[in-house]
């Protein structure tokens, strides 16, 4: 009994790889990403830093054309530290809570070692209006990973002036999705 249902399952395997091996091979059209930035600004961001930088990202490559569109959500607000050395702890608005949306259309896309990176110019927004230090910076996206994780982390680089709020150094963060669409 147990010899038929050993051979029964190689058939199907066998079956299951020929149907694979002879599917067209489809090239993805588009490579979607998303995942989190948790991350804090140096304390020489303005005003008053450091922040806590919170939120949510996504990426979408799109296929072979070198291009890909980058969005985020994101809080920020003054860090535990500087609300102890500085402020009330029982007010939470002077914690100077403020959201940003941030958006790059057709970036570059080039490979840099362990992964890819997303050049461009971003629109900035700073609680849904155009960002007190101007609407738009730009913005470098690198995504990296390891042996275990093809792409498992992603950095974002601010340019001037958007760097004099967020920082120069990178916002790190997290992939949490990998999808390809064909």
């Amino acid at each position: 009994m147990k010899s038929k249902a050993f051979w029964w399952t190689v058939r199907i395997g066998v079956l299951v790889l020929a149907v694979s091996i002879c599917a067209p091979a489809q090239t993805p059209t588009q490579v979607n990403l998303t995942g989190l930035i948790n991350d804090y600004s140096p304390a020489s961001v303005s005003p008053t830093g450091p922040w806590e930088v919170r939120g949510e990202w996504s990426l979408k490559v799109k296929g072979e054309s070198g291009k890909a569109d980058f969005s985020a959500v994101l809080t920020m607000v003054r860090s535990d530290n500087w609300v102890s050395m500085f402020g009330n702890p029982d007010d939470p608005a002077g914690r100077g809570p403020h959201t940003h949306h941030v958006s790059l259309a057709d970036g570059e896309v080039t490979p840099i070692a362990g992964g890819f990176r997303v050049s461009g110019t971003a629109t900035v927004t700073g609680n849904g209006n155009p960002a007190p230090f101007g609407p738009s910076s730009p913005l470098q996206i690198d995504i990296t990973g390891g042996s275990s994780v093809a792409f498992s982390n992603i950095k974002l680089t601010f340019g001037t002036p958007a760097a004099g709020h967020f920082g120069s150094q990178p916002l790190e963060g997290v992939v949490r999705s990998f999808n390809l669409d064909n």
